[in-house]
C-alpha cells in the first residue's frame, strides 16, 4: 500500500451535511486531514489563523495564484478563495489524506490538475428530503432557501464528472462508505507506478537467475 496520502475532493449541495459528515469521518479516522483555505476576506469572530482559514492580503493571494502555489481558487464576493498548494503537499507526505470540500467549478479544476484526485458528490436520497433539511436548519428565509435549491438544481448538471455518488441518508453508513472508498483508492495502480516498474524489471531477470 501507499504511504503516501492521496487527495480527495468532497462537494454536494447546501444542505446535504457534508460538514456532518467530514466533522464523523476525521472523528472516527485518523489518517485524514481537511485542507484549509486561504482567504482574503477578513477573520470572522472565533476564527483562527492557520485552523479555519489561511488570512492573507489580496496582495500575497495575488502573488500565490501568479507562482501557481494554489490548488485551486475562485472568487467569491469581492474576496478570493483557495486552496493552498504547500500544506496539501506536506499533509500527502505525511501520509494524510487530504480532503478537500469545495464546489463543483474547483472540483473540476482540481481533477484537471490532478488526474488522480478522487472525487465524492454528497447528495441527500431525494430532492424533497434537501428542501426538508433547509427548512430544518431554521436559520434561513424562505428566499434565501430557494436561493439554495436553485443553486443545487444548476449543481446538479455536473454531477457525472464525479467518481462516485454518497447518499446521505443515515450519516453513519455515509461515513463508512466514504472512508472505504478512500481507501480503495490507494490501491489504484496510478499510485503504485514504481511497484509496478520493479516488479516487471524482476519478473523479466527471473530467467537470468
Amino acid at each position: 500500500m501507499s504511504h503516501q496520502g492521496i487527495l480527495v475532493v468532497v462537494s454536494g449541495f447546501s444542505g446535504a451535511g457534508k460538514g456532518t459528515l467530514m466533522k464523523e469521518l476525521l472523528k472516527q479516522y485518523d489518517n485524514y486531514a481537511l485542507s484549509v483555505s486561504a482567504t482574503t476576506r477578513q477573520p470572522r469572530e472565533g476564527e483562527r489563523d492557520g485552523e479555519d482559514y489561511f488570512f492573507v492580503s489580496r496582495e500575497h493571494f495575488q502573488q500565490m495564484i501568479e507562482e501557481n502555489k494554489l490548488v485551486e481558487y475562485a472568487q467569491y464576493v469581492n474576496h478570493y478563495y483557495g486552496t493552498p498548494k504547500e500544506y496539501v503537499d506536506k499533509k500527502m507526505s505525511e501520509g494524510k489524506d487530504v480532503i478537500l470540500e469545495i464546489e463543483i467549478q474547483g472540483a473540476l479544476k482540481v481533477k484537471k490538475r490532478f488526474p488522480d484526485a478522487l472525487l465524492l458528490f454528497v447528495t441527500p436520497p431525494s430532492a424533497e428530503e434537501l428542501r426538508r433539511r433547509l427548512v430544518g436548519r431554521g436559520t434561513e428565509t424562505i428566499e434565501v432557501i430557494n436561493a439554495r435549491l436553485r443553486r443545487a438544481a444548476e449543481e446538479a448538471a455536473g454531477m457525472e464528472a464525479y467518481d462516485y455518488l454518497l447518499i446521505n441518508d443515515e450519516i453513519q453508513p455515509c461515513v463508512e462508505q466514504m472512508h472505504q472508498l478512500i481507501q480503495l483508492q490507494h490501491s489504484k495502480t496510478s499510485y503504485h507506478l514504481d511497484f509496478l516498474s520493479r516488479m516487471r524489471e524482476d519478473l523479466y531477470h527471473l530467467d537470468d537467475r
